[in-house]
């Protein structure tokens, strides 16, 4: 039906009942009578709407569905209609405020920046990245302009420039940063930045990589070849001397041959393919082995002591005794003889420990950060007389990784050394 023949139905019937009544009361009691009648009873109306009106003011001033009168009459209908474009508006409103707190969220978890700017570049939000990265905080910064708040020439330049098209690189706040700016809507802009410090570093990481494993082989290959070229153009070579170069062309093979290996078992700890496989460890048979290793590596020229007092632990054992044979082998190599080397299995604060324990070189305080890099030397000449291969650490540090356990090391030029390893208890 009409909603117009909804209203006005009902309206004029209860106007029909009044002068119904009214008259009525004319016909028994005279026209007096009736007059009353028809006033009281259209003042009572009258009230009736001026109420409803009232009470629908006052519901507009704070509008819940719940809230909402039934009403009476006409009013029926209309705060029936009321009441379901309200419910429909608190609906909507309650699944924007869900869209808006997953959005937020996201944003929060979010690894790269992102600020929102209007036209003229203030800020209006920003996500917790964007503040690490930029140095910004939103309860301080918001509404100030952006161009002020990170001071950098190049940031500037690309902002009064405006080319947004290519991305920004950006050395800012020690990070290496990607920053772009995408425009939106009619007066907004999007900040975003990608923090590149961890990629800059990986690929530093990969090019000397590549370089050091270069270095480390080409120095064995050229000997080899200059000993070949030498035995193939000089044929009456004596026999002393032909010894002497089968001698050192050996030893610089099998130089390249623990390089390889060593390469190989890195790339095997950091390989998916390969999960860890733990079982119960035999400690004391782990401990004879990697002493009576570091005995024969010394050749008697130190004073080799050990102890086993902790607890069991599980793990890969071929995986450990890599890691514990080279902090031993690196506590004899760089130990000058006569010097005391002590390998320790031992229980400590937080589990038990392997400590190796020299009177050797030392390590000055600068390089222990970068000791467990790969091909990292802190003294070249000294490397290659001890035949290292620069991977020793680097294997430790990978094996610890995968056994939950960390490495510390405590060293003092001149003073000696001591590598301890930290394992969770079985």
């Amino acid at each position: 039906m009409n909603p117009k023949l909804l209203f006005w139905i009902p309206a004029l019937l209860r106007m029909c009942f009044i002068l119904l009544g009214a008259g009525v009361f004319w016909w028994l009691f005279g026209l007096v009578y009736g007059l009353a009648v028809a006033f009281l009873s259209v003042f009572i109306l009258l009230f009736i709407q001026l109420s409803y009106l009232h009470q629908l003011g006052d519901w507009l001033d704070d509008p819940h569905s719940a809230k909402l009168p039934d009403g009476w009459g006409s009013w029926t209908n209309i705060f029936s209609r009321l009441y379901r474009l309200r419910r429909d508006d608190e609906r909507n409103q309650a699944e924007l405020t869900e869209w808006l707190a997953r959005f937020r969220q996201a944003m929060h978890l979010l690894p790269d920046g992102v600020a929102i700017m209007d036209d003229v570049l203030f800020l209006e939000w920003c996500n917790p990245a964007a503040e690490r990265h930029l140095g910004l905080t939103l309860e301080r910064d918001k509404g100030m302009r952006v161009t002020n708040l990170i001071r950098h020439p190049d940031f500037i330049d690309y902002i009064i420039l405006g080319r947004y098209d290519n991305p920004l690189t950006l050395s800012f706040r020690d990070r290496k940063l990607i920053c772009q700016i995408i425009p939106f809507e009619n007066r907004r802009q999007i900040l975003v930045t990608h923090d590149a410090t961890e990629t800059q570093r990986i690929e530093e990481m990969r090019r000397d990589f590549i370089a050091n494993a270069s270095h480390e082989l080409r120095t064995p290959l050229t000997v080899i070849v200059g000993f070949l070229e030498i035995a193939s153009s000089e044929m009456n070579l004596d026999a002393e001397t032909r010894m002497s170069h089968l001698k050192l062309m050996t030893e610089q093979g099998h130089r390249m041959q623990r390089l390889i290996e060593d390469m190989l078992t890195l790339s095997r700890l950091e390989s998916m393919d390969y999960p860890l496989r733990s079982e119960p460890v035999d400690i004391a048979a782990l401990m004879e082995q990697i002493v009576q290793e570091a005995r024969a590596l010394s050749g008697g020229k130190h004073q080799i002591t050990s102890s086993v007092n902790g607890p069991g632990i599980s793990g890969n054992p071929e995986e450990l005794r890599s890691a514990f044979g080279n902090l031993a082998s690196n506590a004899v190599r760089y130990t000058p003889p006569g010097g005391t080397v002590h390998l320790a299995w031992q229980m400590g604060p937080n589990g038990p420990q392997f400590v190796a324990t020299d009177t050797g070189i030392g390590i000055d305080q600068i390089h222990i950060a970068r000791l467990t890099e790969r091909f990292y030397r802190v003294d070249k000449s000294r490397s290659r007389e001890t035949q290292g291969t620069g991977l020793g650490l680097a294997i430790v540090k990978h094996v610890l990784l995968r056994h939950g356990g960390n490495l510390t090391i405590k060293s003092e030029a001149g003073k000696g050394s001591s590598f301890i390893v930290s394992l969770p208890a079985a």
